[in-house]
């Protein structure tokens, strides 16, 4: 009996282990798709904020758009990746001598309402311009991410003599290597004379490119037909986002500052930032929209603190509220889906009118050169760029 029951109760055991092995999920290999093999771009853009350089903060705050806009054409394996931007000035004699005049504006953020708005908060100032020094500390105080497939650049954008300050270029693309991080060098000025001063230099031992623009040349602003129409669909994307938090009316309050700013620029700056919030990969503001939060957690509308609500909706229940936010969500979708294909015929509009222009609109600035360098780095990282 004994040895019956032993027998039996072996079998049970063999029974139940062939079951776990057999109903067990397979493992998640590195080419399974999915969140995990989202790729990230980070970004550090280091301008110089000597006296000299009005042109080149003016061309900032207009590119940043642009840039954020060409990435939100790649993908990889069809899967868009995120990106990060982070800010930092150099060369302004009343940040601190010891860091090197460096000062770091933006640390990695997907804010691009606050990166927006400090670029328009940028000055100009006489000083000293020490590019090893910024580019050392944007590598070694950022968190760059340590996959070494994710597109990882600096951008480091000025003049006077590359070589100046303490810390040598040398020592910042030691580190550059150390983390996977592409470094290139825009001159603000003639290029043989950014030759002389050792820009190519940051550029060649960065792995990266070094190119040189008119820091002074004024921002093409062609009109289309199609702008009217796209700043009519902003306003009504605006009006699908539900602040809450208690930095949630702030941020609202914010997102309509930097549209205001980008309008008074130029139409070209306007349009490209109402593109780029059609995108939800790119322009996401879960820590202060219910809606997008609500994607990222379908159980906010239940968790959220009423009173930091609109005043509109403290008083609904959650079940209303789960309906609002629903309701807010598809019709942001549409909207986000026509200034799309709005967005697409502008484009279509502006080549041609560049083409058909006698000049062709060639003229190098902060802006044709960030896209140029991105399209032709971003390949190496398998990001196809449509």
């Amino acid at each position: 009996m004994n040895t019956l029951y032993k027998l039996c109760a072996s079998c049970l055991l063999i029974m139940v282990a062939t079951t776990l092995i057999y109903s067990k999920k397979p493992p998640v290999t590195q080419n399974t798709p999915g969140p995990s093999r989202q790729k990230k771009v980070q970004i550090a853009v280091l301008l110089d904020v000597s006296n000299s350089m009005d042109g080149l903060i003016g061309q900032a705050k207009a590119q940043l758009w642009n840039m954020v806009s060409v990435l939100g054409k790649a993908t990889c394996n069809d899967v868009a990746p995120t990106v990060e931007i982070a800010l930092y000035e150099y060369g302004r004699p009343t940040n601190d001598a010891n860091a090197g005049y460096v000062k770091q504006i933006n640390y990695f953020t997907r804010d691009l309402d606050e990166v927006s708005r400090n670029l328009f908060r940028l000055t100009t100032n006489g000083g000293d311009e020490y590019c090893g020094h910024v580019m050392y500390t944007s590598l070694t105080s950022l968190e760059w991410d340590a996959n070494p497939d994710n597109y990882k650049v600096i951008f480091i954008a000025g003049n006077e003599d590359f070589l100046q300050g303490d810390i040598s270029y040398t020592q910042a693309c030691s580190e550059a290597k150390k983390k996977g991080v592409i470094i290139n060098t825009i001159y603000c000025g003639d290029r043989a004379q950014g030759i002389r001063e050792h820009w190519n230099l940051g550029s060649e031992c960065g792995t990266g490119s070094f190119t040189n623009i008119n820091q002074n040349a004024q921002v093409i602003d062609i009109p289309t037909p199609y702008d009217t129409i796209l700043f009519q669909l902003n306003i009504k994307l605006n009006g699908t986002y539900i602040s809450y938090g208690r930095a949630g009316q702030a941020a609202m309050s914010k997102q309509a500052e930097v549209d205001k700013m980008n309008y008074g620029l130029n139409k070209s700056a306007a349009a490209q930032r109402v593109a780029v919030k059609s995108k939800k990969q790119l322009y996401n503001n879960s820590t202060w929209d219910l809606v997008d939060a609500s994607q990222d957690d379908a159980e906010m509308p239940a968790k959220v603190e009423m009173n930091t609500l609109p005043d509109s909706l403290k008083n609904k229940t959650r079940t209303e509220l789960k309906q609002i936010v629903t309701t807010k969500s598809n019709e942001r979708a549409a909207i986000q889906k026509e200034i799309s294909a709005v967005s697409v015929k502008r484009e279509a509009y502006i080549n041609a009118e560049k083409a058909r222009r006698a000049n062709g609109g060639n003229e190098q600035t902060l802006e044709t050169e960030i896209e140029k360098i991105i399209r032709q780095q971003a390949k190496q990282y398998k990001l196809v760029i449509h």
